[in-house]
Order: C-alpha cells, then sequence, then structure tokens
C-alpha cells in the first residue's frame, strides 16, 4: 500500500513538473504569477497616449472553475472605446488557487 501511494505521489510530481516547465507563449508560475504583456493589435506605430482605457476581467477557482468575459470587445464597452490603439493581456494568479485574467485596451 506504501509503495503505491509513493509511487503515485512521484508520478503526479513529475507530471505536475513537466506540465509548468513546457514552453508556451506566456510564462506561468507555478507558486506565483504576476505578467503584464502586449497583444498585437492596434496601431503600434502611434506614440500618442489614448484617452480612454477599458478592461474586462476573468476569474478562475482552483483551475475548476472559469469565469468572465475577458475579450477585447468587453473591454471596449466598459471603456467607452471605438478605437483601439493597443491592448495588453494581464494574469494574476497566487498558487493557482484563485486566478485573474484581465484584457486591457486603450484607445478613443
Amino acid at each position: 500500500m506504501k509503495k503505491t501511494l509513493l509511487s503515485s505521489v512521484a508520478l503526479l510530481a513529475t507530471a505536475l513538473l513537466l506540465c509548468t516547465s513546457c514552453a508556451s507563449t506566456q510564462p506561468m508560475g507555478l507558486l506565483y504569477t504576476d505578467l503584464r504583456m502586449p497583444l498585437a493589435t492596434g496601431n503600434g506605430a502611434e506614440a500618442t497616449a489614448a484617452p480612454k482605457v477599458g478592461v474586462a476581467v476573468s476569474k478562475s477557482i482552483l483551475g475548476l472553475v472559469a469565469t468572465g468575459d475577458s475579450s477585447i470587445t468587453a473591454a471596449c464597452a466598459n471603456g467607452g472605446i471605438r478605437k483601439i490603439h493597443h491592448v495588453d493581456w494581464e494574469a494574476n494568479s497566487i498558487l493557482g488557487v484563485v486566478s485573474t485574467y484581465r484584457c486591457v485596451v486603450w484607445g478613443e
């Protein structure tokens, strides 16, 4: 019984380490994540500051339940934006218990 339990724990730990160490498009920390990353949207050539900001949020609990609308459309509606300058993506997670994902849109 102890041998089976020990083998199961070792297999789970190995799978967890393999999943978190794989290359991905965004870095994610196993213990803590606090990121701000750009998305390729809008006219990045404009150097002027955008007068409006819209934010849309989604949340995940234990990676089991996820809710919210963090789309660009929702962020534009929340900020009253009609012309997009640029879009950023933000993520925050502590131990994967509660994770928050935000789409932040700057525009006019």
